[in-house]
């Protein structure tokens, strides 16, 4: 039989090498093997691959050290890593350095034929590698770049607290429940989203993301469900809602906190029973699309208020995975930099300059509140400038707006125990220095809060699980009202 493709095996293993020697000759593949970086080079040398498998892990030279010499000698050519570590960091760097996909071992066949056939679909000359952003996470089956996929990259795997979650993430990626992401804005929620649907068994079919909160609620009800023609002035044809175009796939409902009440129970009795109906229609629909759903408030609190449905709460809150802020994980705050330094300076065609030791310690200690995704415009700004200093003295300006004083100031005279300890006073009301104690832990425990949303008193509001007006008077109680 006449080869359609060849297909260049590298491993150090010489059971994996037969294993997928024979599976790919099976296919129809001409088969090479290698068993080094080196011995694969010589072999590429003469006579390039359609297609290359390679071990993240070899002897000598190491499969990204590989990876980039092929990327070097044949850009078009698709190379597929292979690993059986979970190492998120080789992973992050195996796709910047062009990798096309990574496979995590042990996989399936069927997994890996569709990896192969996915990588030869897509073959075309690589101008520059992709953003890890695609793949945030290491992955057990073929992951399908979205084109609309933010820029940006969730994690090192450094952190403890991050590596929780992806362990959740490989706990559920591959089932139907539905998952609840809550986090910060600018934590990586929507790349969360992105990483459950392309290890799940819906990879291949479509994922939509709907922002719940950049609508108001009579249009956001067309765009989810679709609509009739003559359902309305203006709908002169039939327009299929974004579910329908889930269908098979995954829908992710952004800002799921901003729908309005009216719109929620319709909402609901999708995620119920999987039926909906158009505007201006009779029939009912019946869609399969597994939904995801992120929100940056409080939705037990929207709950007590009214604000939102405690029945869609409770069955959009099946499985929830809590992003934590940067500020909870520094740890990967030098990997992030060095990440976002080295994608624009390829992407503007910027020298790789090293960032300064002070540049570096400020940015390890600024408590970030617009998280990875303010730390990616930063760092855009001193590649594009092509100088930290301007930036580095926004950042200080920044840190120095967000200091929270050691204690706040109060609009009265000195406190009860600060009179009986100077001796203005033989006696002293217990009562009376437990209430000021309770007011300055409050007052301190507000001003973190507002630090921490860049003083924006509705967000407090809601962290603080108390109403807009109650927050509006403490703070002035507490001399911050006129802290900004």
């Amino acid at each position: 039989m006449n080869p359609q493709h060849r297909l260049l095996i590298v491993d150090d293993s010489p059971g994996v090498r037969a294993w997928l020697e024979a599976f790919a000759a099976e296919l129809g593949y001409g088969v090479s093997c290698a068993g080094s970086g080196e011995e694969a080079i010589e072999l590429f040398r003469k006579h390039a691959p359609d297609l290359v498998t390679l071990d993240l892990s070899l002897p000598g030279m190491d499969g990204i050290a590989t990876l980039r010499k092929l990327r070097e000698l044949a850009p078009a050519v698709p190379v597929i890593m292979l690993s059986g570590v979970a190492d998120t960091r080789a992973i992050a760097h195996a796709v910047k350095h062009g990798a096309t996909d990574f496979l995590r071992k042990p996989f399936e066949p069927e997994e890996l034929e569709a990896a192969f056939a996915k990588a030869l679909r897509r073959r075309e000359p690589v101008k520059a590698p992709s953003c890890p952003a695609e793949r945030p996470f290491s992955s057990a089956r073929p992951f399908s770049p979205d084109p609309g996929a933010p820029v940006g990259v969730l994690s090192s795997g450094q952190s403890p607290k991050m590596r929780l979650v992806e362990e959740m993430i490989e706990h559920v990626a591959d089932t139907d429940v539905t998952v609840l992401i809550r986090g910060e804005s600018g934590t990586g929620k929507e790349l969360v989203a992105r990483t459950l649907h392309a290890r799940s068994d819906r990879a291949q079919r479509a994922f939509v993301k709907v922002n719940c909160a950049a609508l108001p609620s009579e249009l956001l009800e067309s765009e989810l469900f679709g609509y009739e023609r003559g359902a309305f002035t203006g709908a002169e044809k039939r327009r299929l809602g974004k579910f329908e175009l889930a269908n098979g796939g995954t829908i992710f409902l952004d800002e799921i906190s901003e729908v309005h009440p009216s719109l929620q129970a319709k909402l609901l009795q999708v995620l119920q029973d999987g039926h909906f109906s158009r505007l201006g229609g009779e029939a009912d629909i019946s869609v399969d699309a597994r939904v995801i759903a992120a929100s940056n408030r409080n939705l037990e609190n929207a709950v007590r208020e009214s604000a939102f449905r405690a029945d869609l709460f409770y069955r959009l809150n099946v499985v929830t995975i809590g992003l934590p802020p940067l500020r909870e994980r520094r740890e990967e705050i030098p990997f992030l930099t060095d990440f976002f330094f080295e994608r624009y300076a390829r992407e503007y065609g910027k020298p790789e300059a090293k960032l300064s030791a002070e540049l570096r310690e400020t940015l390890y200690g600024y408590d970030w509140p617009g998280n990875i995704r303010e730390l990616e415009n930063l760092v855009k700004r001193v590649v594009v400038l092509g100088a930290a200093a301007p930036v580095l003295q926004e950042l200080r300006a920044r840190a120095a707006e967000l200091r929270v004083p050691a204690a706040p100031v109060w609009p009265v005279a000195a406190s009860e125990l600060e009179r009986f300890l100077a001796g203005e006073t033989d006696r002293v009301s217990l009562k009376q220095v437990g209430r000021e104690a309770a007011q300055v832990a409050e007052a301190r425990l507000i001003a973190k809060v507002l630090e921490r949303t860049r003083w924006n008193r509705k967000e407090a509001a809601e962290i603080l699980q108390i109403s807009y007006k109650a927050l509006l008077y403490k703070m002035k109680d507490a001399g911050l009202a006129n802290a900004r």
